[in-house]
């Protein structure tokens, strides 16, 4: 009985060795802090690594200081213009000051979200229907910079805000369907008017640079006519230069033959023709003269 006695005695010596060794050593990794508390009061930040704590004397608190997000449900607001929304988002955060964190907020996450959702509700208030849809960028920005202001007291640093959806009533859904056809169908319509229009442009361009084609084919045509018409005309002035008083006489001889041929029985006959006949006259004579002169 004694020896067994001992051996329970040695074994809750062990156990409870054990214990204290559990509640003594802390192995901390690098993304988490411990929170130490002796008898109450914080004492600081710990970790990471090997920590020592004081069994039932220290009490720590795990904080984990990676990033985190939280979904805001969605939340009914009121725009500028009283137009309602519904409108779900995620906020981004993590925390850099493990100390206030777990001093300054019970539920961080909590005050968090409800922080965020009057925020939201204040930053919608003041913006008109067509900007809350149109500015999703500025609302994230503006809905960061309010929660920033609020949980740095926590340390806590909002990263980044993101809304997810946000859902208009009915009506105004129709509404910009309606917006959107008429739209699309306007600009249908001006793409179709400034594609008539560049048709029109181009077809004016053709018939205009037709236009100038045959007018310039005209000018050199009649150049050219012109051109062979004087060319004609030097040709045969050289050639009359050529023709003499005899190469003439015999030509009109040649017309008074034909005309005697005529069955008519009046004839006209111009004044340089008697002229011409006097000069063949006298040109035959002194040529029979010469003649028989000379026989």
């Amino acid at each position: 009985m004694p020896q067994t006695s001992n051996l329970i005695l040695i074994g809750l010596i062990f156990l409870l060795a054990v214990t204290l060794l559990l509640k003594a050593v802390r192995i901390v990794p690098e993304y988490r802090r411990l929170v130490v508390f002796r008898l109450g009061r914080v004492i600081g930040a710990s970790g990471p690594g090997l920590v020592l704590l004081i069994p039932f004397v220290d009490r720590a608190v795990r904080v984990d200081l990676r990033e985190r997000f939280f979904d805001v449900i969605p939340q009914t607001t009121i725009t500028a213009d009283n137009a309602q929304l519904s409108i779900d988002f995620l906020v981004y955060s993590r925390i850099v000051d493990p100390l206030p964190s777990v001093i300054n907020v019970e539920d961080y996450e909590g005050a968090s979200r409800g922080i965020a959702i009057t925020t939201l509700r204040a930053v919608v208030g003041n913006m008109l229907l067509d900007d809350v849809l149109a500015k999703r960028e500025e609302i994230n920005h503006a809905l960061r910079g309010k929660l920033d202001e609020v949980t740095n007291r926590w340390g806590i640093k909002v990263t980044a805000v993101e809304i997810r959806e946000i859902t208009p009533p009915r009506e105004i859904q129709e509404a910009m369907t309606r917006q959107m056809s008429a739209e699309r169908t306007r600009r249908a319509v001006v793409t179709e008017a400034e594609g008539t229009k560049a048709a029109a442009i181009t077809v004016a361009e053709g018939s205009k640079q037709a236009a100038i084609l045959t007018a310039e084919g005209d000018r050199q045509a009649a150049i050219l006519r012109a051109e062979g018409f004087a060319l004609a005309l030097t040709k045969i002035y050289e050639a009359a230069q050529n023709v003499d008083a005899k190469t003439m006489s015999l030509q009109y001889l040649e017309a008074l033959k034909q005309i005697g041929a005529s069955p008519s029985t009046k004839f006209v006959i111009p004044m340089e023709l008697t002229r011409l006949l006097s000069g063949i006259s006298g040109f035959a004579g002194k040529t029979f003269g010469d003649g028989g002169q000379g026989a």
